[in-house]
């Protein structure tokens, strides 16, 4: 099957309501819902150059098919930072055709450029689609997420 190319940039504001449709649909992915005031926030932060927050959209025929977020943050393990990739959401319709994977490419380019020592996101056990592809673009560890929400 022939697709058209895949295009990674960063989120601008002209891109606010799209972002907004693809952030719904990924929030609806993950069967949970957030206030309108967080989704706003998250929305301004991934635009404040003074936060470490960054936004990258994938456009595919001048649609917005895709978006990651990443949070960059010291670590006590290293003297770079960290890249989380903390969200990262494509359009069912385009699953499957390397969106994922150019987004993921994108994040690691960037972290790169930021001199950051590492790339790490967690998923869902039953992610099963989306850990094929990290299993064939990041290693697994052996570390196990516990959480106590406040």
């Amino acid at each position: 099957m022939n697709h058209s190319p895949v295009e990674i940039k960063p989120l601008a504001l002209a891109d606010c309501d799209l972002w907004s449709n693809l952030w719904q649909n990924y929030l609806k992915f993950y069967e949970t819902s957030l206030p309108s005031t967080t989704t706003e926030t998250t929305w301004r932060n991934l635009l404040d150059n003074d936060m470490p927050v960054y936004g990258f959209g994938a456009w595919q025929n001048d649609m917005l098919v895709g978006i990651t977020h990443v949070v960059l943050h010291p670590n006590t393990w290293n003297t770079n930072e960290c890249c989380y990739l903390e969200d990262l959401y494509v359009t069912d319709n385009v699953r499957g055709q390397g969106v994922g994977r150019a987004l993921i490419e994108q994040v690691y380019a960037f972290a790169n450029d930021k001199n950051c020592n590492r790339v790490y996101w967690t998923t869902q056990e039953g992610n099963t689609a989306a850990r094929k592809l990290y299993d064939a673009i990041a290693t697994q560890t052996d570390m196990v997420q516990y959480r106590k929400n406040l």
